[in-house]
């Protein structure tokens, strides 16, 4: 083999390229600012992996094993809201924001307050230990419906929101977060001031007018089932219903029953009323419409009751340039006159005072001059103090009742001569009976006049004592609850409309208004005879002494022990009134000789309906002579 020798024009050769290779790459080289704007690109470049790393850890968080079959599960039915299932806070957990007056639990699934707790007032007897919650066990659900433009139907409650606790001074501020991306979201705003029951609520949304169907409005429903509270269900029961505002300040209420709905339009808010308790949904703009719903849960028949009424309210949140800007509030707390009037929001009209002039006697004169004397003096004797003063107030009118009745006591039996006389010609005896009337100058309307000037006093009273939250689980005597019934002996069975145990004030009421009508059925008999052709009003009053009494303690076993406690003072008092002015005021003497000396007189004109009645009377027996002659 021929052996190859070295060649130094190669060598010479490799060394010329090499040379060459190593100037043009001195001549590419970057300047200093060319290889800071690389390092800067390749710094954002590991950022974005690491964002991408960590948002696939956060997509993945709650999936077991990554398992992404059950990732494609959640956003097929969830759309872009799967976003939310994905996040550390889609977990079955609450949030608590709280002040001397109450304490709330918020709910990451729904966003919704899942316990309201009313830290002053306890369950149905004072030192139960067991404090007033409005909200519990799931018993009230608050939802929206979502239409995403994904075609998909999602309601709030079943979704999970992120929430977020900060404070703004003594403010507790609990934003909830339903979101579709970090920057689209669906938000609650929960703010709690220092030393309220009343606390700020909005609804927003932000970068969803592209995720949801715009065209048509929200749709919010708010759920309530009431749980009891007080010591008598079926007391709470009748005075728990919805209240609502509509139309610019109008105000009314659904009422009792079965499966009762309305619809009314420009809505300000929507009260649940436990008797005592509200809790309460107020807007700042009115709902176009709203559609409510009542239904009663308590069987008169059943001692042990968990639920009175199952409340629901279906209202629009309309879109306003893509986007839901809603600003409400939110009350859970007693429903106090006082307290809800200050709110300025009309809420007081939540309050069952009666209405027209018995609202009105409640509302200026009963609630002013009660809070007054519970000022000074106990819930009960406040009662007792307050019977007084009204039936004071009132005796002039008793007076005037009596005054009456005596005078026609005395005409009686020229009234019962004229009856006889004129048996056989009722036109003719009623004429007769108006002239002596007219002579004697006594009024046969008198007698009923002061009766009906009372009945206003007597039904606003009615609705004033059951409204009194002063009086919950407040003693007197032997009562623990002068808003509740006062229980003095447990029956072992149930009496169908009287109940399952005996209860004291009234059957002292009872008592007291028997004897009352004893007495005053009696000057009536005596006072007006009887008027042929007429039914016996002497035997229905001698029925009624009894009935009364009767209805008296059936109708308020169960109802508030004040009410009783007052009806008893009140006739008493009316029967100590009698007495006096029966046998020291009147004399029936002087009222005979008075009437006699009234007859001397030329009679007082008639009134306008006097001669009219006169004239009908007149003209009727013309008729009736003419029809006898044909």
């Amino acid at each position: 083999m021929e052996e190859k020798k070295f060649d130094p024009n190669s060598l010479i050769g490799f060394v010329l390229i090499f040379g060459i290779l190593l100037w043009i790459m001195y001549q590419n080289k970057p300047s200093e600012a060319e290889l800071a704007a690389e390092k800067a690109k390749k710094e954002l470049v590991v950022k974005d992996t690491k964002t991408q790393q960590n948002a696939a850890k956060l997509v993945t968080a709650p999936v077991a094993s990554n398992d992404t079959l059950q990732l494609a599960k959640l956003q097929k039915t969830l759309g872009s809201f799967a976003y939310s299932a994905t996040l550390p806070s889609a977990k079955e957990e609450f949030t608590t924001i709280e002040n001397k007056l109450v304490k709330l639990k918020i709910a990451n699934k729904g966003g919704y307050i899942a316990e309201a707790t009313l830290k002053n007032f306890e369950r149905t007897k004072k030192g139960s230990g067991e404090l007033v919650k409005l909200i519990k066990d799931n018993n009230a659900q608050f939802n929206l419906e979502l239409a995403t433009a994904d075609n998909h139907t999602l309601n709030t409650k079943e979704l999970y929101f992120e929430p977020t606790l900060t404070k703004n001074g003594e403010d507790q501020i609990l934003t909830m977060r339903l979101k579709a991306a970090p920057n689209a979201y669906l938000e609650y705003k929960y703010v709690l001031k220092a030393n309220d029951y009343m606390l700020d609520f909005d609804i927003q949304t932000q970068g969803l007018g592209t995720i949801l169907k715009t065209a048509k409005p929200l749709q919010l429903e708010w759920e309530f089932k009431t749980y009891t509270n007080e010591k008598s269900i079926s007391y709470e029961n009748r005075y728990s219903e919805i209240y609502f505002e509509y139309e610019d300040g109008k105000s009314d209420y659904l009422g009792q029953g079965h499966d009762k709905t309305e619809t009314a339009e420009e809505v300000s808010y929507v009260a649940y009323k436990q008797h005592f308790f509200s809790s309460i949904l107020l807007s700042s703009t009115p709902f176009a419409t709203a559609e409510l719903y009542s239904d009663n849960l308590v069987n008169d028949e059943e001692i042990d009751t968990t639920f009175t009424k199952h409340f629901k309210a279906v209202m629009p949140l309309a879109f306003k340039n893509g986007e839901i800007d809603q600003k409400m509030n939110w009350y859970y707390g007693p429903t106090d006159y006082k307290l809800l009037k200050s709110y300025d929001r009309n809420l007081e009209d939540i309050v069952a005072l009666g209405w027209g002039i018995f609202g009105w006697i409640n509302r200026h004169l009963f609630i002013p001059t009660y809070g007054f004397l519970s000022m000074f003096i106990s819930q009960g004797w406040a009662i007792v103090l307050f019977t007084i003063l009204v039936k004071l107030l009132m005796s002039p009118i008793t007076y005037k009742s009596f005054l009456s009745q005596a005078k026609m006591k005395v005409l009686r039996p020229e009234i019962t001569e004229i009856s006889e006389k004129y048996k056989d010609e009722p036109m003719k005896k009623q004429q007769e009976t108006m002239k002596l009337y007219n002579k004697a100058g006594v009024n046969p309307m008198a007698g009923c006049v002061p009766g009906l000037l009372q009945m206003p006093v007597f039904y606003a009273l009615f609705q004033f004592f059951p409204s009194a939250i002063e009086l919950r689980q407040k003693g007197f005597l032997w009562a623990d609850d002068l808003s509740s019934f006062d229980s003095v002996y447990k029956l072992p069975f149930h009496i169908p409309a009287y109940g399952d145990h005996i209860s004291l004030f009234p059957i002292l009421a009872s008592i007291a208004i028997f004897f009352y009508m004893k007495m005053t059925t009696g000057d009536q008999q005596m006072a007006t005879p009887q008027q042929e052709g007429m039914p016996d009003m002497a035997k229905m009053m001698k029925i009624m002494v009894y009935i009364s009494p009767l209805m008296m303690l059936l109708f308020f076993n169960s109802y508030a022990s004040g009410l009783s406690l007052y009806y008893f003072i009140s006739n008493t008092i009316t029967i100590g009134i009698m007495l006096v002015i029966k046998n020291y005021i009147i004399d029936s003497d002087k009222i005979h000789a008075q009437i006699q000396e009234n007859k001397k007189k030329e009679p007082k004109k008639q009134s306008k309906f006097q001669q009219k009645l006169q004239e009908a009377m007149a003209q009727q027996e013309a008729m009736k002579a003419q029809k006898k002659k044909k």
